[in-house]
């Protein structure tokens, strides 16, 4: 839950404390591509005293599609595992820091960030009915948007935030970052969240917004029925 007679406002490094244990494990320790998973250190899972503890409106859970696994599995989305989920604001910094970013991902490799008990998959009931939001980058610069992305959703800083459902980074030779939706059809809630997104990213092309059915079908042609 929110704390109560706190204004919205973006969250920000300086305003958060980072890792509570103030350290980081080595990224070069892990394999290219590797998610560091709970139980994997105890620095990036243990707890700060309770007392100095930071509530999130909603509990989070990261998402992790490994490239190498997808080529051995018939069913799509078979191959996404959950990685970790928080619920504080001091749990999301001690997991962030000691993950890879975008731009040290695998190539092929899907990191998300859902509510949690949403698995990020058309075929999830709360999903089914959605569409997406998607910007574009060059292959290894999406690293400080995904973290804005991240920020501006876990802090609820959208006007209609309880129509969000998680975000997902793709790499590929383009890195893309979208934000999935529940209501596709709630156009004035879907222009509202690609608005204030464009703002806080400081994104300044067109975006668009594809609904779920569509993208199912694979049609390349498929229109965005929103754009802004």
């Amino acid at each position: 839950m929110a704390v109560e007679d706190t204004p919205k406002s973006i969250i920000t490094d300086d305003q958060i404390p980072p890792n509570p244990n103030n350290e980081e494990i080595n990224n070069n320790d892990l394999e290219d591509g590797e998610i560091l998973e709970e139980g994997d250190d105890s620095s990036a899972t243990s707890k700060p005293n309770s007392a100095a503890l930071h509530p999130l409106e909603n509990s989070w859970t990261f998402w992790f599609d490994n490239p190498q696994a997808k080529s051995k599995q018939a069913a799509w989305g078979s191959s996404i595992r959950p990685v970790y989920t928080f619920s504080t604001v001091e749990e999301f910094w001690s997991i962030y820091n000691n993950i890879h970013h975008p731009s040290k991902l695998a190539f092929g490799a899907d990191f998300h960030c859902f509510k949690h008990k949403i698995e990020p998959k058309w075929e999830d009931p709360i999903c089914a009915n959605g569409g997406k939001w998607t910007v574009q980058f060059s292959r290894g610069k999406s690293d400080t948007s995904w973290l804005y992305t991240l920020l501006a959703m876990i802090g609820e800083q959208f006007d209609h935030g309880d129509e969000i459902c998680g975000a997902v980074v793709n790499v590929r030779r383009v890195d893309k970052i979208s934000i999935w939706t529940k209501n596709a059809t709630n156009e004035a809630a879907q222009v509202s969240i690609g608005k204030q997104w464009k703002e806080f990213l400081d994104y300044n092309e067109t975006i668009g917004f594809i609904f779920h059915d569509d993208a199912k079908k694979h049609d390349r042609s498929a229109k965005n029925k929103y754009v802004v």
